[in-house]
């Protein structure tokens, strides 16, 4: 006799209430990206719990306050009137609000957030800088950008007495040098971290943390939209580099350091998405005035051309999804890490 397959009248009415609730959006759903088995997909965005310092460059205080005082001084500019945080105010989440970095000339790209450059694998637009240490003096001593020449910011430095006390303190030499000015530089940024946003609290299990615009928005940047195949992780970025259709010409990005490579030719690397609404405008060139515009680049596709990456393409975006990935992305700006500028020796 044949094993009856009718589904029992409770469960079949059961399945239905849920089925309707799903349709509701009275049951929230998991993002398309995400397992249905577990929450493990909560841990790729779980903020870390400290900062990774190198072991040829381990944390200290005393480097760490060294690295800050340098940071704010102007003393590290040719003319005296700009430091570090001139491109990289920490009042607008560690980059200076222009469309191209401002030195002695107007420079060709955007300055970089430095939120979170610890988690960096390698630095810059073009990533030609191996690490953070790498990157002090290249700022400092480019005559379009804060033109000090090293000999005469050491000898600067040198003189005052304040400075030599606090080398002393930073490092067992005492030196005042190069490679002791880009260790305490780097140890001082490597502090520069996010605040924690909405977004995290959602993730730590707040569920009213963040409104439903921007848990549908989630959904869309993790499924349709695609935008966690580069902006992923806690920190929104995998670090790479990407033609998403935007450079021209001569902006060649990372192609410039691999000239063979097609696809490297205009790559440009994934910044972060922390902070994203405070960090107008947008892109390598600042060519993007609003998180909006950002989108529609996106939803259009950018320059066909066989250099642009294969996880760009038309996405065929609807008004209200645009809507609602926007609303994500402000879940993403954190509470402002608190800076006091330091008293600076002389």
């Amino acid at each position: 006799m044949r094993k009856s397959t009718r589904i029992p009248r409770m469960t079949w009415l059961l399945s239905t209430f849920v089925f309707s609730l799903l349709l509701l959006g009275l049951i929230p759903t998991v993002p398309a990206t995400t397992s249905v088995k577990s929450e493990s997909w909560r841990e790729d965005y779980r903020r870390p719990e400290s900062v990774p310092f190198p072991s040829d460059n381990p944390y200290s205080k005393a480097k760490a306050d060294l690295g800050r005082m340098l940071f704010f001084d102007p003393i590290l500019s040719g003319s005296g009137t700009r430091s570090c945080a001139s491109c990289h105010n920490p009042g607008l989440s560690w980059g200076d609000g222009m469309g191209r970095a401002v030195g002695e000339k107007v420079l060709a790209l955007r300055s970089p957030t430095l939120l979170n450059v610890a988690w960096m694998p390698v630095l810059g637009w073009d990533g030609k800088f191996h690490d953070l240490e790498a990157v002090a003096f290249a700022p400092i001593t480019g005559p379009a950008n804060m033109n000090r020449k090293e000999s005469d910011l050491i000898a600067a430095l040198s003189a005052i007495e304040g400075y030599r006390r606090a080398f002393g303190e930073a490092f067992p030499n005492g030196a005042i040098n190069r490679r002791n000015i880009e260790l305490a530089l780097a140890t001082f940024e490597r502090t520069i971290v996010s605040g924690v946003a909405p977004f995290d609290r959602w993730i730590d299990g707040t569920d009213d943390a963040i409104d439903e615009s921007a848990k549908r928005g989630f959904a869309v940047f993790t499924g349709k939209a695609g935008c966690a195949e580069c902006h992923s992780g806690w920190n929104f970025t995998d670090g790479g580099f990407y033609d998403i259709g935007t450079g021209q010409e001569n902006d060649s990005g990372r192609g410039r350091l691999f000239p063979n490579s097609e696809k490297l030719r205009y790559a440009f690397k994934v910044p972060t998405l922390r902070d994203v609404e405070r960090r107008a405008p947008y892109m390598h060139d600042g060519s993007e005035p609003t998180l909006e515009a950002v989108i529609d680049l996106y939803d259009r596709g950018g320059v066909d051309r066989p250099s642009r990456s294969e996880l760009i393409k038309r996405l065929d975006l609807t008004e209200a999804e645009k809507a609602d990935l926007v609303a994500f992305l402000q879940t993403l700006t954190g509470e402002p890490m608190p800076m006091t500028v330091p008293a600076l020796p002389r």
